[in-house]
């Protein structure tokens, strides 16, 4: 069996100088050079000049800023360095050019996660026009991608990923930046990881990776305690005047919801056909809850009719 012929490597980082920005800061450059071929790109950093170590290619001192770019300069580093070995694995050699696009996510998009999120989120769009599922849904899906995407551009300085090179660490540090660098609850740290695992099941049934690469990571919603409003609280609200014209109407929502049980959503959809007498010379509203497609008849109590009325 041909053994793998080993390159040359070198990977360099140095500043742009000819081409400041605005602010005066030189960007850095990262330079690949595998067998005296070499390719440049940028690492989207910048420093000034005065600070950068030419011989050791990083930022001198140890202040906040220095140690910030230092360490994304390592994640670079290790990223191309992962890649460079695993081209020599699978592949048997490597250029500076494959590693570069491999690098920016360059002929991987069509089993990269951001591209199948993408593509999912315009298939689930497509739903809510025709009134299957939810816009509020959709809007969740959007702000998780959204997420992603700075966390795979923050974390791994790419445009995407390819699903074949997630890894367990990939999520815990997802979770990592939705917690601490974005300050979201824990709850919302599980509603927004959990499309990102359901990424990873489509991946295997489309056969874009045979394994679950997360199999370790584990995170369940927490009960909280959202209390409750006292009837004493209600009649309260009821004889409450509005400071602004526009908050009566939400104050009548919210009361109607009190005495009918039916959520924003619901109450949002409701028409006069909604409403119905039965035998019992009662009207009763008459619908189907919009999360559930359950049906349900609610009795029209006095005080939610006068809402009805007033409006």
């Amino acid at each position: 069996m041909e053994q793998t012929k080993k390159s040359t490597f070198k990977l360099l980082f140095y500043l742009k100088k000819n081409e400041l920005k605005k602010n005066g800061n030189a960007p850095i450059m990262a330079r690949i050079t595998i067998d005296g071929t070499p390719k440049t790109f940028g690492t989207k950093l910048e420093i000034d000049s005065n600070n950068w170590d030419l011989k050791h290619g990083r930022v001198q001192g140890k202040s906040a800023q220095a140690l910030s770019i230092n360490k994304k300069l390592d994640n670079i580093r290790g990223r191309i360095d992962k890649i460079y070995e695993d081209m020599l694995k699978h592949e048997g050699f490597a250029t500076a050019q494959k590693v570069k696009l491999s690098f920016l996510g360059v002929g991987i998009m069509e089993d990269a996660i951001l591209k199948v999120f993408n593509d999912q989120n315009e298939d689930f769009k497509k739903l809510v026009e025709k009134g299957e599922r939810t816009q509020s849904t959709y809007y969740k899906y959007i702000v998780v991608y959204n997420h992603l995407t700075s966390f795979i551009k923050e974390r791994y300085h790419r445009d995407d990923m390819a699903f074949r090179e997630l890894t367990g660490d990939f999520i815990r540090e997802f979770d990592f930046y939705l917690q601490y660098d974005l300050q979201s609850s824990h709850n919302t740290v599980w509603v927004y990881t959990m499309p990102v695992l359901s990424l990873v099941e489509l991946a295997i049934k489309k056969g874009l990776i045979r394994d679950n690469p997360f199999p370790d990571y584990e995170i369940s919603m927490e009960e909280t305690d959202r209390g409750y409003i006292l009837k004493e609280d209600v009649e309260r609200l009821m004889l409450c005047v509005p400071p602004h014209p526009g908050y009566e109407l939400v104050k009548d929502l919210f009361i109607f919801s009190c005495f009918t049980g039916l959520a924003y959503a619901d109450i949002r959809k409701l028409t006069r056909n909604n409403i119905q007498s039965f035998f019992d010379d009662h009207q009763w509203i008459i619908s189907r809850r919009k999360k559930s497609d359950i049906a349900s008849n609610v009795r029209l109590m006095e005080i939610p009719k006068r809402i009805i009325e007033k409006y």
